[in-house]
Formats: C-alpha cells, sequence, structure tokens
C-alpha cells in the first residue's frame, strides 16, 4: 500500500490554502483563491513561482515560502492527531496488522512529510516515505511511486496508490499501481474516476475495506 499524505491521510488542504493565501497578500500579492487551491497537493516552490508568473529563484517566491513553512509548523503541525481524517489511525494499524506494508508518496519535502507524519502519529506504520525532494520528476510522472514499491521490495504492480489528487491517480496509472481515490480531500469523485481510479471511497473506512479486498484477491 503506498499513500498520499495531505487531503488523503490527513486534513489540511483547507489550512494550507488559507495559510498560502494570507503569506501572498502580506507580501503584496492578490491572487485568485481557486488558483491557489489548484496548487495544493503540488510541490511548494514550483507552484509559488507559477501562482506569482516568477522564476522559483526569485527573492519574492524564496520570501513567500520561507514565511509560508513557518506559519505551516506553528499552526498545522502544533495541531497533532487532531489532523487525521475519521478513521485513519485504526484504519492504518489494522492494514499493518493485516500484514500489509505500507509506505508514503508525497509532494511534500522530506522534512516537512516527516514532521507531518510524526505530528499526527502515524509516522510508525510507514518505513518508507518517498518525497518530491527525493526524485527527478514528480507527480503525475510514475518515478515516486516506482521508488515507494521498490523501496517497499515489492513490484509497482501488486500496490495500490490511494490519494484525493487527478495527480495521484495519473501516477498510480503511469506507475501500473491500482488507483483508488479518496472523496474527502481535493479532487471530485467524478474527477478521479475520470482520471484513472477504480473505486472512489467516501472516508478512511472504505479504503480499509477496499484494500483489504484487493489483498484478498491477490492472496487467492
Amino acid at each position: 500500500m503506498v499513500f498520499d499524505l495531505d487531503g488523503t491521510l490527513v486534513d489540511t488542504p483547507a489550512a494550507i490554502g488559507a495559510t498560502l493565501v494570507e503569506v501572498l497578500a502580506g507580501e503584496g500579492f492578490t491572487v485568485d483563491h481557486a488558483a491557489v487551491a489548484a496548487t495544493i497537493g503540488k510541490p511548494l516552490v514550483p507552484s509559488v513561482a507559477g501562482l506569482l508568473e516568477l522564476a522559483a529563484d526569485d527573492q519574492a517566491v524564496r520570501t513567500v515560502v520561507t514565511r509560508y513553512q513557518r506559519l505551516f509548523d506553528e499552526r498545522v503541525l502544533g495541531r497533532g492527531t487532531e489532523l487525521l481524517y475519521a478513521g485513519v489511525a485504526d484504519g492504518l494499524a489494522a492494514l499493518r496488522g493485516s500484514g500489509l506494508s505500507c509506505a508514503i508518496a508525497t509532494s511534500k519535502d522530506l522534512r516537512v512529510a516527516t514532521a507531518l507524519l510524526g505530528s499526527s502519529g502515524i509516522a510508525a506504520h510507514f518505513p518508507v516515505v518517498i518525497t518530491h525532494d527525493q526524485v527527478a520528476h514528480g507527480k503525475p510522472h510514475p518515478e515516486m511511486g516506482l521508488r515507494a514499491a521498490a523501496d517497499l521490495g515489492v513490484d509497482a504492480g501488486a500496490c495500490a496508490y490511494v490519494g484525493d489528487a487527478v495527480g495521484d491517480m495519473e501516477m498510480a496509472v503511469a506507475a501500473g499501481m491500482t488507483p483508488i481515490g479518496v472523496a474527502y480531500g481535493v479532487a471530485s469523485a467524478a474527477e478521479l474516476t475520470e482520471h484513472g481510479a477504480v473505486q472512489v471511497c467516501a472516508d478512511f473506512a472504505e479504503v480499509v475495506k477496499a484494500v483489504s479486498a484487493l489483498a484478498g484477491q491477490r492472496t487467492n
């Protein structure tokens, strides 16, 4: 099992969007809220650069990124286990207890992903964490998914990938994984299905059922 993080395991998309809008406004930039929302789940630096229509190494981009990261650490990480969607803690424990190996493949960088997993209390479930700064190509390129599968010691075709965004489904398809969407994150159920999801789950309890069913089919 390979999981996305934001919008799949932890309820961070709204806080991410609001914080980024606040930081941009504080630096004198007015951006469309929908445009900001469209960047959630994507790498931070190129997202900010795109919103500002500036080069990634522009000083304004670096300033926004630095301030955003500081506020994210203060406001979001401090919420701890409150960040988890309902059923995630027990669901992950059940999946690991059934013998499934789990990994994370996220567009966050390693520092933030590690801190987020630790603060929300689920780090122990994920011996493998693949982040945007560990690969040459981010989502929807298959590299992140393939790297996660390889580090788990299994073929990508034996993995399911659970995510909430169109890019998650596209990456899973490209990597040869089974794409499973969640409807409570960024993308709609229709968008997830259109981009490859074989099933879209309304909550994490449904994710556990879907994954368990897949594991049972492959065992048989």
